[in-house]
């Protein structure tokens, strides 16, 4: 029985030799069709015309979304690249291709690749949009091939609508971070409404998080690239900036975030994700793979983390909306390690000694036993907003400084350092 193959090898000379070779059958595969560019391709596997296919580096659009989309369709995807060509390998590889062939390869060489192709997808319990054969991207190849193994943690803080002061815990706890002495990457992977560039006094009009994933999707991100998008604060800090303009959400594709955690955890030691407060799936995108969804970034990241710092507001109605946003959160992100934040404690909305009433109330209502409680230091927080700081910078006593050190301590498994005796700047902003 004969595999149908479609090929998307536009412009090469041996694209003709490669389909003639196949097109008898005798190896086990058919050329069913040749697709002359990506909307060929993609309308012929939307008819159901081929279970793998045959494709180039070089074909014009060619990027991770389309070999999601080709994944999400359950047809094997087998890359054909030029003799001695170790750039369009690469590039194949790090788009999620992970079976390649040369142009030259024996038709009985590339029948093996087809078939091992479709057993290892159709051996893929849970099938993921462009990824490589372990379930994670594919990000070897070129400079960061010999690179060491990606030990980083990927923390994502996460937090129900209210604004409860994701953002604030999110940078003040990888700049703690990176005063412990571990390098550290922030990045504002909020589609609705980032602010670490503003919190940070950053002017920064081409959002690193957006430039990175538009090179992950094009198959030419490595560590090198992604250090020159995280912009760097101090020696072991580095961000990566969120989008500017909210109608840019499209741009941070969950695919293409993939890359670029798996990559931050070859960067830095922790890698702190300010995410979006949306978990929600829309009904009408749910059967389009192909469609965009503006919640996907907070999925994926919540998905791929090892931690997740839940933060929740220290007053009635924030408190309402963490205790009904965590069995949201859990259903997204079952078996999560999650570290519940609770931020603004103070007694003048909860009354006197807030802490443990607070606490009853999160151990009553969400089985929450362990939370971590940040002072509300209202004169710390505004100064290190108005000078576009941290609170560390400003306020290195401050309480809830000290808080946020505690919880990064524990992160990045360090002893949080003494109260700073005086102003200490962790590096001007440009």
């Amino acid at each position: 029985m004969t595999i149908p193959v479609l090929t998307a090898v536009t412009g090469a000379a041996w694209e003709s030799r490669l389909a003639a070779a196949l097109e008898n059958g005798s190896n086990g595969l058919e050329v069913v069709r040749r697709c002359v560019d990506v909307a060929d391709l993609l309308a012929a596997v939307a008819a159901g015309h081929g279970r793998a296919v045959l494709l180039s580096a070089d074909l014009r659009r060619l990027d991770r979304e389309v070999v999601g989309r080709l994944a999400a369709a359950e047809v094997a995807v087998v890359g054909v690249v030029p003799v001695g060509d170790e750039q369009a390998e690469r590039r194949l590889r790090q788009l999620g291709v992970d079976h390649v062939v040369t142009a030259e390869a024996a038709p009985a060489e590339v029948s093996a690749q087809v078939h091992r192709a479709i057993e290892s997808r159709s051996t893929r319990s849970e099938p993921d949009a462009g990824t490589g054969g372990n379930g994670q991207p594919d990000v070897s190849g070129g400079d960061i091939q010999g690179s060491p193994p990606s030990l980083g943690r990927l923390v994502a803080v996460w937090g129900p609508t209210g604004a409860p002061g994701r953002t604030t815990i999110a940078v003040n706890l990888a700049a703690e971070a990176a005063r412990l002495g571990r390098t550290a990457l922030l990045a504002d992977a909020d589609t609705y409404g980032g602010a670490v560039a503003q919190v940070l006094g950053l002017l920064d009009e081409a959002p690193g998080l957006a430039g990175a994933a538009r090179s992950a999707n094009n198959g030419q991100l490595d560590l090198p690239a992604l250090a020159r998008h995280a912009r760097a604060l101090t020696p072991r800090l580095r961000v990566l900036t969120g989008i500017t303009r909210t109608e840019r959400w499209p741009e941070i594709r969950p695919a293409s975030l993939e890359v670029v955690w798996a990559l931050g955890r070859g960067l830095a030691e922790i890698t702190v994700v300010d995410c979006g407060f949306c978990l929600e799936q829309d009904e009408e995108l749910s059967f389009d793979t192909a469609a965009p969804r503006r919640n996907g970034a907070t999925v994926t990241t919540l998905e791929k983390a090892d931690v997740v710092v839940a933060v929740g507001s220290a007053d009635p109605l924030g408190l309402q909306r963490l205790v009904r946003g965590l069995p949201d959160l859990r259903e997204v992100v079952p078996g999560a390690d999650i570290r519940v934040v609770v931020n603004r404690l103070r007694s003048s909305v909860v009354g006197a000694d807030p802490e443990p009433q607070v606490r009853a109330a999160l151990e009553r209502y969400a089985g929450v036993l362990d939370a971590v409680f940040v002072p509300d230091d209202r004169a710390a927080l505004d100064a290190a907003l108005l000078r576009g700081q941290t609170i560390g910078e400003v306020a290195p006593r401050s309480a809830a400084r000290h808080a946020i050190a505690v919880l990064a301590a524990g992160l990045v498994g360090a002893v949080p350092a003494p109260p700073a005796p005086r102003h200490h700047r962790l590096g001007a902003r440009t």
